[in-house]
């Protein structure tokens, strides 16, 4: 950081909205005035000539700055301006002319000035003095006494290919392709070897010298080289590898007969070399330089040089050695320096922006000095009441939960989001996976973006769980003005096969804040329940129940269901049915005779979310305007039994995609071991019978379809059976809650510990990620002494079959059941199965899960611990249907589920029979030697 800030002189806005770049400015006597001040000259990629003559008065403020007489002349052409230049390129005349590059065009003004009459001053004019239309894209162009010409300044216009053009005056010389050209470079002329020297893309320096690409001509014409295609390949004097993509060049020559200097400004160094392509020095900046100028030299073979940074800072240098350094208002992209007003040496700045500043170094402090403060005596015994007091308040603070502020900065974006109140008409839901005879319906969202402050290049993501979709996942936002929000619309429908595991959307939206920093704005959607579910007639049997219990009577199911009433309404609000759309059907009934509900479904997942929102809408039926406090628990046993059956589904699609993993790779090692013997045997010169190679191929190639097919089909129902899991998880825990009358807290903690979120990974997955979670809180929290919480993590890495993962679980289950707490420094909780008639639970004392489990993995049988493992789900004369059952095509059938287990070792004859079923999916090569055609050899038939 400087210490100093450069003095302003003289600074103004050149235009609106207009870019400029390196090459836009240039600081000459361009009018040729008597007095031998310099101009400023800016040309703008919007093709608008300005010249400038600062003339700021002193005051007692300060200088006077800006005013409207300094602008001297202001054009527009036609064509963006890429580079302007001053000097003498008229012929019959050794005035100052101006060059002006286009992108086809290049053009050579004089600025002339014409006395006024009356009262209206001078006036200036630009007058074309001729142009050159140019065959290719130009980049730059340099000038100088090509040919060691005197009096007269020849230009090389480099094109976007590398090629130079040659112009003398108004005439055309000749045009050259560079070697090896790819991207264009800096460029400028070395008078003393009547050479150019230039940046290529290869990071190096190279010289040519203007005879040497006078002379490489094959044209007959100048019309044809100008527009030539081919030519004779030019060779470099010298060159010289910096390493890096150079930012411009200059060469200088302060003192007559010295020697001249090559000073190369680069991304991260400054190179000096001598004419002749010798390094002199090389400095290492410490910030990214934006520009640079060369200015003086005031010792024999050194030179001071100016260099502006992207840090907003300018440095002045002598040779390697910082002399000064100071802060701008701006990022420079070009540095001059003239005299103006009989001062001399202002430095002319310009920005990207067009913001042009004329200052001069000064010794203006720019920093901030604090006021001294009122020195005191140190009272020691207030000091340590307070930090008494301050340990006391951080030590309440470190017991809540809430110990981030709550204060939120305001965002420079926010997301709002509203729901429609009815479905759309008609339904826009596409790519259904599933057909429902009364339609799919979709319902549309808008989404409201509010921004404080104008912001550009937005993009919003929509995130929905599967089986719910979008009509739109990802869109652009050019801008968004303060005073004109923008609004969107999103149209969601369920797309997929599976159940619900959510109704909640995800509206984010990126964007750069005013400070540059990458910010994201999240919005939430709550979806409606009619979007998932139809009404439908109650369905008396069904293979699962649940019972819910409340302290108050049931209420009206038609006044809590309002906008799902359907073929229910009319009726007395005592039952409802739903059903999922392209699932099954959920029955709610309410008792007459007691406080309770029943839900019932075919399937278990099923009754998640139905499960969900009925006791939402129950909380905000009877906690609405009233005093007394409403309360639903569950009072039965766990449906854990139900619930492992789950996680043995999902676990065995997990063992089924391993073992066809590793089936895919046998078949493709041997399909490879086949491919290199037919090889060797088409390669050998002496031609040898294939011996059935070929049919073996073939049938080991048909073997690796099927095994594709197999690994895809699996996946397929993995993500179901995933789906399934995540509804079960959010179901169980749900009711666990509800079971211990949980607070928010240690929900939080069941949450993160049974995790709904099922990973498809298959060397980290959902079931030894939750074995871990929940054998540290065993360990930890569950413990009941300090013996047993000692800490042995064990390596996460798939298990051999669910054995512990569900033992744990439901060691977890009976630990709350008993009072146990899952956060620490809570009471005991006394309010499990709490309900308004004591109804006794069948208990079954189990060897499995009777058993403390200890932190080497083996059990401890001193404790006869009773586990509610039984479930109210299981004393159903129903079992889960075949048809629910997820079957797997190919000849993969389900397989038997593995039940709770009794001991914490796998069945070795359940384990052959799986194996067996896997490899019976495809046909093994060694099993079809009743078609051998040769021996060890197997043709495959369609």
């Amino acid at each position: 950081m400087s210490l100093f800030k450069a003095r302003d002189w003289w600074s103004t806005s050149v235009g609106e909205a207009e870019e400029f770049g390196s090459g836009c400015l240039c600081v000459a006597n361009i009018d040729n005035g008597s007095d031998g001040l310099d101009k400023i000259v800016t040309g703008s990629y919007q093709g608008i000539l300005r010249v400038y003559n600062p003339r700021p008065t002193k005051q007692e403020d300060g200088w006077s700055g800006y005013r409207p007489e300094d602008v001297l002349l202001e054009s527009s052409l036609p064509n963006p301006i890429l580079q302007v230049e001053a000097g003498v390129f008229a012929s019959g005349s050794d005035l100052l002319h101006l060059a002006v590059l286009h992108s086809r065009k290049l053009a050579v003004y004089s600025v002339s000035v014409m006395p006024g009459a009356v009262d209206h001053g001078r006036q200036y004019q630009l007058k074309k003095t001729y142009e050159h239309s140019l065959q290719r894209a130009a980049f730059n162009f340099c000038y100088g006494p090509f040919g060691s010409v005197r009096g007269k300044d020849f230009i090389c216009v480099q094109s976007m290919d590398g090629t130079v053009s040659i112009f003398e005056q108004e005439s055309f010389s000749f045009s050259r392709f560079l070697p090896g050209a790819l991207l264009p470079g800096p460029i400028k002329y070395i008078p003393k070897l009547d050479s150019f020297v230039t940046a290529s893309s290869s990071w190096q320096l190279e010289c040519y010298k203007y005879q040497v690409l006078a002379v490489a001509t094959d044209s007959k014409t100048k019309e044809e080289s100008q527009s030539m295609k081919s030519g004779k390949r030019v060779n470099y004097d010298w060159c010289f590898n910096i390493g890096e993509q150079a930012v411009d060049i200059f060469v200088t020559q302060f003192q007559q007969n010295a020697p001249q200097t090559i000073l190369v400004l680069g991304e991260k160094n400054i190179f000096c070399l001598t004419e002749t392509g010798k390094l002199k020095f090389m400095k290492k900046m410490e910030c990214d330089p934006s520009c640079f100028l060369p200015y003086a030299s005031v010792s024999d073979g050194g030179v001071n040089y100016l260099v502006g940074s992207h840090t907003k800072s300018l440095m002045v240098y002598q040779d390697c050695t910082l002399k000064w350094a100071a802060k701008l208002d701006i990022v420079p992209m070009q540095v001059c320096v003239g005299t103006f007003s009989d001062l001399k040496g202002v430095i002319v700045t310009l920005s990207d922006a067009g913001r042009l500043e004329c200052s001069y170094l000064g010794t203006d402090p720019a920093l901030f000095i604090p006021p001294t403060t009122d020195a005191r005596e140190l009272n020691y015994p207030d000091m340590d009441r307070e930090m008494a007091m301050l340990q006391k308040k951080i030590k309440q603070l470190a017991n809540k939960s809430a110990i981030v502020p709550s204060v939120k900065q305001e965002d420079d974006l926010q997301i709002s989001c509203q729901v429609n109140s009815s479905l759309d008409e008609p339904s826009v839901a596409v790519d259904m996976e599933y057909e429902d005879a009364d339609g799919v319906p979709s319902i549309t969202v808008r989404i409201q973006l509010k921004a404080r402050l104008l912001l550009e290049n937005i993009k919003v993501i929509v995130h929905v769980d599967y089986p719910l979709a979008s009509s739109l996942q990802t869109f652009d936002v050019s801008d968004v003005d303060p005073s004109r929000p923008s609004e969107h619309f999103v149209s969601f429908f369920v797309q997929g096969r599976g159940l619900p595991t959510t109704l909640t959307a995800n509206v984010s939206a990126n964007y750069i804040s005013a400070s540059g920093a990458p910010r994201v704005a999240v919005g939430r959607v709550k979806l409606p329940i009619k979007l998932v579910v139809k009404p439908v007639l109650p369905v008396k049997n069904a293979e699962f129940k649940l019972t819910l219990d409340s302290n108050k009577p049931p209420a009206n199911l038609l006044e809590i269901f309002t906008d799902l009433a359907g073929e229910n309404a009319g009726g007395q609000g005592a039952a409802l049915g739903f059903q999922y759309f392209g699932g099954p059907i959920v029955t709610i009934l309410a008792s007459k005779t007691s406080q309770r509900y029943r839900l019932q479904c075919d399937k278990l997942e099923g009754l998640w979310l139905v499960t969900k929102e009925v006791v939402g809408r129950l909380n905000n039926h009877f906690n609405k305007g009233k005093t007394a406090a409403y309360s639903i628990y569950f009072s039965s046993q766990l449906p854990l039994q139900e619930y492992f059956d789950l996680i043995d589904s999902h676990f065995e699609h997990r063992l089924n995609a391993k073992r066809c993993s590793e089936m895919l790779a046998q078949r493709a090692s041997q399909f490879r071991a086949i491919q290199r013997r037919l090889l060797t045997r088409f390669k050998d010169k002496t031609p040898a019978p294939l011996g059935n190679l070929d049919t073996l191929l073939e049938g080991t190639y048909r073997q690796l379809l099927h095994l594709a097919d197999a690994v895809e089909d699996n996946n397929k129902s993995q993500d179901l059976a995933a789906n399934s899991l995540n509804c079960g998880t959010r179901l169980f825990n749900l009711l666990i809650r509800l079971w211990t009358s949980m607070s928010d807290d240690e929900f939080k903690v069941l949450q993160q510990t049974i995790a709904p979120i099922v990973p498809s990974s298959q060397e980290q997955g959902w079931e030894e990620s939750v074995d871990a979670s929940v054998t540290h809180l065993l360990r930890t929290t569950l413990a009941k002494s300090a013996k047993d919480q000692t800490l042995n993590p064990q390596p996460l890495q798939m298990p051999e079959d669910t054995t512990k993962v569900k033992k744990h679980i439901a060691l977890m289950c009976d630990k709350l059941g008993k009072g146990a707490r899952l956060v620490e420094g809570m009471p005991t909780n006394t309010a499990v199965n709490m309900a308004p008639s004591q109804r006794k639970e069948k208990k079954n004392k189990i060897s499995a899960t009777s058993k403390t489990v200890m932190e080497n993995g083996h059990i401890d049988t001193s404790d006869d611990t009773e586990t509610l493992i039984g479930s109210q789900f299981g004393k159903q004369k129903h079992k889960r249907k075949e048809a629910d059952s997820l079957s797997y095509p190919n000849g993969m059938s389900e397989l038997p589920a593995l039940g709770l287990p009794v001991e914490n070792q796998p069945d070795e004859g359940l384990e052959f029979h799986k194996k067996k079923q896997i490899e019976a999916m495809v046909p093994d090569l060694d099993d079809m030697a009743d078609h051998m055609e040769g021996p060890g050899l197997v043709p495959l038939e369609d």
